[in-house]
């Protein structure tokens, strides 16, 4: 009994969370922009490994933006890559490549962004991945944001791209769900979360805080490490950009393995944040998840457990639906509605050994082993 009481507080707690980053999300205005005559120049950053199957369209689709050409350079950094990146690069004239030499270091993309943002002369900064494809009016929509907002940084919404594989869709819902929680949490000014495929920040914010140093030894972070670094020094200048106009879709990772490596890197950084805030939250979700296996466990000696199991596992789809609609609408992806009940499983296997081992060792990643 002592189990089930535990387990029940721990769901109250977890249900509070759900509801409040549910309202906030639902609560921010989304935003359209406006047609004012820009003024920023924007230093556009895409650090690449690798991806030459997919840094073409990122170009091809670059040259399709409704922001001024002559207030936008696009600057791509060729992170040693084994294949034929740098030479499509070569192919777009308006595209600068830089390529990064060094090696043996921890965090290759932070030099890579370092590297690009020294060559840039553009104020606003804007980071994205080689993966990635934005919409018409992404740097437009940006622009107008930081104009309206005087911001200092800016988050701004990512989506994944799906077939109809269960490795894919479940990508594409999970990764709502962290969309969702980005942006209730930042519009709140309670936390530093990000995705550094859809970025802006002033460069010179980016050199008062010192750039990368003193996370630059570790691997990931060049997104949210970074934000807590500004948040620091530019309180009440970090906002969330709500638009449909400026969500850059992204691709998923293709097995298993490449997914999960990709979320133990980045569970791997919790406990280097500097934002402890965020700790007692992903504490609470990491034991929810860890009560069903407790329950199964324990139903063993008494099957009575395995009831409380199925029930939780019900009440549990039922307090996160009302946000996982909300978010579903925004990214347009309503068929997953129907589906989020019985990917629950899933999604609860997925985050109990995410969890659990990024916490030991190396992780592999671009095809290098990192810590």
């Amino acid at each position: 009994m002592i189990l089930l009481y535990v387990i029940i507080t721990l769901f109250i707690l977890y249900s509070l969370l759900i509801i409040y980053y549910w309202r906030t999300w639902s609560s921010i205005v989304i935003f359209h922009p406006t047609k004012k005559d820009a003024q920023k120049k924007i230093a556009l950053i895409v650090p690449a490994r690798n991806e030459e199957n997919n840094i073409g369209k990122l170009l091809s689709a670059l040259t399709n933006q409704s922001y001024p050409k002559e207030l936008t350079e696009i600057i791509v950094v060729d992170d040693n890559s084994t294949d034929n990146t740098a030479a499509i690069v070569q192919q777009f004239p308006f595209a600068k490549l830089i390529q990064l030499k060094e090696d043996a270091i921890n965090s290759y993309k932070k030099k890579a962004i370092e590297k690009g943002i020294a060559a840039a002369t553009g104020e606003l900064i804007v980071t994205t991945d080689a993966d990635c494809i934005p919409p018409k009016n992404w740097l437009q929509t940006i622009a107008s944001f930081k104009e309206e907002k005087e911001a200092i940084f800016i988050a701004a919404p990512v989506v994944i791209n799906c077939n109809s594989s269960v490795l894919q869709v479940f990508q594409a819902m999970d990764f709502m769900v962290l969309q969702g929680i980005t942006g209730a949490v930042v519009a709140s000014q309670k936390m530093s979360m990000c995705n550094g495929a859809n970025l802006a920040y002033e460069r010179n914010a980016f050199y008062a805080v010192n750039g990368f140093t003193g996370i630059d030894h570790i691997a990931s972070g060049d997104d949210m490490l970074l934000m807590h670094k500004i948040v620091k020094l530019y309180p009440g200048k970090v906002h969330y950009l709500k638009s449909k106009e400026a969500i850059v879709s992204t691709e998923p990772m293709q097995t298993w393995r490449s997914f999960f490596n990709q979320r133990i890197r980045w569970a791997s950084k919790a406990g280097l944040y500097n934002d402890k805030r965020i700790l007692p939250v992903l504490l609470l979700v990491y034991l929810v998840n860890v009560s069903f296996a407790a329950l199964l466990i324990a139903g063993i000696w008494d099957t009575h457990n395995l009831l409380y199991a199925a029930i939780l596992w019900v009440v549990k789809t039922l307090v996160e639906l009302p946000f996982f609609i909300s978010v579903s609408n925004f990214f347009d992806k309503q068929w997953a509605i129907k589906l989020f009940f019985i990917f629950q499983p899933l999604h609860i296997f997925y985050t109990i050994i995410s969890g659990l081992f990024s916490q030991f060792g190396k992780y592999e990643w671009k095809g290098r082993k990192v810590n």
